[in-house]
Formats: structure tokens, sequence, C-alpha cells
């Protein structure tokens, strides 16, 4: 992602300033959708900016930033969590995707001894190569949360922890339990990787403009070491079980589609193993043998924690069957 360069003047600002509600007309105030000098919000980059700053400063707090940390921050918006971030920590790695809010970043910063600890990066963060760096904070366009989690959760060298704000019923699945109604496969594959905690509730009136949706900060923080696991197949296995969570695993097993891809593994592993598969084999009946031996035939997807999981996915590699 390339550092964004300095603008003096942003031609976009007057071109959207003409939109601003009764421009020049004494006393009159801007769309809620505006700031006062007539930058309009973009909701479909999901720009709801938070503007309340008590819940900002309770974010930076339960980050336990240091003095020496570079900080990643995504969606900056005009730079009110940004401006916080710059007194407390070493370095601000600001990543943007509007070019207009990387201007109104460095109009607010540029003529401050603040600037210097500033590095906003222009373009799409889920596209882009993160940054190294030691924690995250931020207030996440929604419509990019789970593939931000992910893409977070993998990346290498590893932060310490990230403080970030979701929509609430996203952030309720990432905290949820075995046996919770939103426990999911986004639930699983989180908590395998990081250990995630409910911080706080954020209502709608904490941010301009109002999103339509209620919100909640939470903490993750990665595991380490890393679980000693296969994540593609691991994730493999929870696409399948997953698919009907409140179905036994027995019957999300007898998926004609699910055997034929199941298959297709096993015959590529004998293959790589040399090994002969046998005359009249079925896949269906091998993976209901694997079932019954381990006691995961009436389970429930729903209903299994981490070890579960892991106990079904070992016992499926034992056998030769994979997921990837």
């Amino acid at each position: 992602m390339p550092k964004a360069p300095v603008q003096k003047r942003c031609r976009m600002h007057k071109e959207v300033s003409r939109v601003c509600t009764k421009p020049g007309v004494k006393g009159a105030k801007p769309a809620s959708g505006t700031l006062p000098q007539g930058l309009v919000f973009n909701t479909e980059l999901g720009q709801h900016v938070l503007k309340n700053p008590l819940v900002i400063t309770s974010m930076l707090e339960k980050a336990g930033l240091k003095s020496t940390d570079t900080v990643l921050e995504v969606g900056p918006g005009t730079g009110n969590m940004t401006s916080k971030l710059l007194e407390r920590v070493k370095r601000v790695v600001a990543c943007e995707i509007d070019s207009r809010m990387v201007a109104e970043l460095h109009k607010r910063f540029l003529s401050t001894p603040l600037h210097s600890k500033l590095d906003i990066r222009l373009g799409d963060v889920l596209k882009a190569d993160l940054p190294t760096f030691d924690v995250c904070v931020a207030n996440l366009p929604y419509q990019i949360s789970s593939p931000f989690v992910f893409k977070l959760l993998l990346h290498r060298p590893m932060f310490r922890c990230a403080v970030l704000m979701f929509q609430k019923e996203f952030a309720d699945r990432l905290v949820a339990k075995p046996g919770d109604k939103l426990y999911c496969r986004l639930t699983a594959n989180t908590q395998l990787l990081a250990k995630v905690d409910h911080l706080m509730k954020v209502g709608k009136n904490n941010f301009r403009p109002p999103p339509k949706v209620e919100s909640s900060v939470v903490r993750v923080e990665p595991r380490n070491p890393v679980p000693d696991i296969n994540f593609s197949e691991w994730d493999g296995l929870l696409r399948i079980i997953f698919v009907r969570k409140n179905k036994t695993l027995s019957a999300g097993f007898k998926q004609s589609a699910v055997l034929q891809t199941l298959e297709k593994n096993y015959n590529t592993w004998c293959s790589l193993q040399e090994k002969k598969i046998p005359e009249g084999f079925s896949i269906k009946e091998k993976i209901q043998e694997i079932l019954i031996e381990g006691n995961f035939e009436k389970k429930r997807a729903r209903k299994m924690d981490q070890d579960d999981i892991l106990a079904l996915l070992h016992a499926f590699n034992k056998e030769g069957i994979h997921f990837v």
C-alpha cells in the first residue's frame, strides 16, 4: 500500500461542498452525514466516524498502548482516534481507502508536531500487505470485518493485540460459546487463533452519521505459540460441519457434494502414499465408520468446542481423509 502524498488542497472538497445543506445560509447546519466544511461521508464505504471521545479513550486504554508501539489504524476517517493515538505511541500507520479522508488527515496534522509520527497509506487494506506493527486499534468499516479479522490473525510477525469496533451481531459471533445460537464457523476459526473478549457496547449516536445497527468493541489477542495445525484443513472441515450446524455429523457427511470432494481428496492421498484403494471401496461407508468409532456420529457442530473439532479432524486425517 503506497504512502499517501501530502495534499495542500483537494478539488474533491470543492465539489463535495456544493452539496452541503443550504450552503452560505447564515445559521445553516450541515446534514447529519457531513462535516461543517462540507465533506460528505460515504456510508457505502462504511464511513461512520466515531465522535465520542470517551469511547475513543476507553478503546485506547483497553489496548494497553506503550510509548514505543507502532499502531495500525484502519479507516481513520477524519482522525479523531488518530489524534489520540499519536499522543500516546511512537508511530501510527493509518490505512484509508478514500482520498478525501486522506486529504483531511493531512490538513489536520500537517502543521503539528504529530505529523512526523503519522504514516498515511492510501488504498484497500484487504489487498495490501500489512506493515509490521505492535497493536491494531480501529473503527472498522463493517463490510470488511470478516476478511480483515483473518488477514490480521494470519499476519506475521505476530502483533500483541487488537481492539476493534464491529457491528454488534458480528462481535457477538466472535465471542460466542459452543451451544450459543450465534456460535458458527467464524467463532471456531477466530477462537482457534486468538483469545477474544467483549469490551463494551457502543450506541448509534456515538457516530457521525449514525449507522443503522448497534456496535461493540472487542479485544483480540493472538494465541502464542500458534496452534500446531494446518489451518486450511481445519477450515475445510468447518465449512462442511457448520453448513448445517444443528444437524448431526452423520447426516452432514451424507451430502453428495461433500462425499464427492472427500473421495477425490482420498484418491489423491492414496496416490501420494502409493496405497492401493480396496476394491468396492465406499467413501460414504468409510466416513461413517470413522464417525462411529470416535463417537462423533450423534454430535452437532453448534455444540462442539475446539477440542472436539480437533479430535474429529485428527480421526479423519489418520485414515487419509483430508479437507484440502
